[in-house]
């Protein structure tokens, strides 16, 4: 079951590390084609603009060259400097003097009829006024744009202001304000450029329609230009080209480390299987100090794997897929057999030394382990109250077992201790109702003794607690004589940790255990 788990999870996974860079190759392809497009619709917006303020300062300039004339209005000579004006400016069309609001001449003569002119639409920045729709006779009823200085208009054919090469599938509009629309190319939609313009200038994006859209302002002018999305095509596929390799790199790159991961989840499990056959497994023992008196008491039976090879296993990369297997209930079995074969000898000749042996979450729950142990045990000599077992916290989830297990072990003599208490799922009301002997402190909470960390104010606390249901205290990961010296000073019973020794093979422990004995059992 648990191969097949590994398997559908592993395909999982490469299922989602191959579709999650595709897709993000997918949507950034996307991303940058129409960022990238916008950007070129942008360029041209510029070059519109730039053409039409070109046009609009030489109207300017033509009026106001017409305002500085001093020449009688209208006469002959002041007819022939509009012409000339209106010949030399090629941004526009003709040249008017206005009196009294009526029209009295233009660059072609002087006006027979009665042309009232209006006040402009919209006045720019430099004071001169802005007609965006006139139909003058002269022009024969074709639009025109006008431009007023004073007593001088003139007329500006709209193409000066649209007057740049684009492709035909785009649309543009040169704009003033948020309406005044001077002039378009190609036709774009009047409406959709009035909801644009309306917006905030500089904008860029796709409108309802599809169609891909950028603005430009620029001192007064806004210029709209919008395309169809189809013109993203040749850019998307070159987008593509560029990040769907990479994306398939990284989808490669991401099944390779599912597969090498879990080959290796299932080839250790494979190898676990192998060694547990093989009897690869042996123990080290981590010495258990008195605090008061320094004597060695006894020690926690620390799983080792050696492959053949002579390479080392660490703990912490098979016990978790053990536990998972269910392949942690044979090598415990394991760890009790090197346990009796070390020690035995040690155990039979000093009674008060003990052997910490740390048990599964699934022993604890089922307590098969009791009755391996009591096989193992018989014929020996060695007596139960001399193997402690060690549970850590998720052995004590279902409080209901755990509290039967405990009973039963207590019963035929073990002692049972809590193991790195403060980490995982414990709380004050479960262990009031297990009848545990000793709890032991993690050692992230002794790294903190004498720190200023968050959690350095937590260890007497589980001191405190243990105290109240008369439990014996094991601090682990003891590395400085300071950590020593508060824990003994708050009467803290047993400690181990380098501080001591390390874990050490069975023959290295028993020389340690013999110089650090108690007087009575030399």
């Amino acid at each position: 079951m648990r191969r097949k788990r590994i398997i559908i999870t592993s395909v999982l996974v490469a299922v989602i590390g191959v579709a999650a860079p595709l897709s993000l190759a997918f949507y950034l392809s996307s991303v940058r084609a129409e960022q990238g497009e916008q950007e070129r619709l942008r360029l041209l917006a510029g070059y519109a603009l730039e053409r039409a303020h070109r046009s609009i300062a030489s109207a300017s300039m033509a009026l106001r060259s017409a305002d500085a004339l001093d020449l009688a209005p209208c006469s002959e000579a002041h007819v022939q400097q509009l012409r000339r004006i209106t010949i030399t400016t090629r941004s526009i069309d003709d040249i008017g003097y206005i009196e009294n609001g009526l029209l009295k001449c233009t660059s072609t003569g002087m006006e027979d009829e009665h042309i009232a002119v209006t006040p402009p639409d919209f006045i720019l920045d430099n004071g001169m006024g802005l007609d965006f729709n006139l139909r003058p006779v002269v022009s024969g009823g074709k639009r025109m744009v006008g431009l007023t200085y004073r007593a001088y208009k003139v007329l500006i054919d709209p193409v000066r202001f649209s007057d740049v090469i684009v492709d035909s599938d785009i649309q543009m509009a040169v704009a003033i304000g948020k309406g005044g629309v001077l002039d378009t190319l190609h036709h774009p939609d009047p409406t959709l450029v009035q909801a644009l313009l309306a917006g905030q200038p500089g904008a860029g994006g796709a409108t309802e329609d599809g169609s891909i859209h950028a603005m430009l302002y620029r001192d007064g002018l806004t210029a709209v230009m919008i395309e169809p999305r189809s013109k993203l095509n040749d850019r998307l596929r070159r987008e593509q080209l560029l990040l769907l390799p990479l994306g398939l790199l990284m989808a490669a790159f991401i099944v390779g480390i599912v597969v090498w991961l879990s080959r290796r989840r299932l080839s250790l499990m494979g190898e676990l299987k192998i060694a547990i056959e093989r009897r690869e497994f042996f123990v080290h023992y981590q010495p258990i100090i008195a605090l008061d008196t320094g004597v060695c008491v006894g020690a926690e039976a620390l799983i080792r794997w050696r492959r053949p090879d002579g390479s080392m296993i660490r703990p912490d990369l098979f016990i978790p897929v053990a536990e998972e297997s269910e392949l942690i209930l044979p090598i415990t079995d394991q760890v009790i057999a090197c346990v009796i074969a070390d020690m035995r000898a040690a155990l039979l000749a000093d009674r008060d030394l003990h052997i910490a042996i740390n048990l599964c979450a699934s022993d604890i729950e089922t307590g098969r382990v009791l009755d391996v142990l009591e096989r193992a045990l018989a014929g020996t000599g060695i007596e139960a109250q001399q193997i402690w077992l060690e549970a850590t916290e998720r052995g004590f989830i279902n409080v209901e077992a755990a509290r039967a297990t405990i009973d039963k072990a207590r019963a035929r003599g073990h002692a049972v201790a809590i193991d790195d208490f403060g980490t995982g799922y414990s709380s004050l009301s479960s262990l009031q109702n297990l009848p545990l002997d000793a709890l032991k402190i993690d050692k992230s909470f002794v790294d903190t003794i004498g720190t200023d960390a968050a959690t350095s104010s937590v260890t007497p606390h589980i001191i405190a607690m243990a105290r109240t249901l008369n439990m014996l205290i094991v601090a682990e990961g003891i590395e400085t004589q300071q950590q020593a010296d508060y824990l003994l000073e708050r009467k803290v019973e047993f400690g181990q940790g380098w501080l001591f020794a390390k874990a050490l093979p069975a023959a290295e422990f028993l020389t340690f255990y013999r110089a650090r004995r108690a007087p009575s059992s030399t």
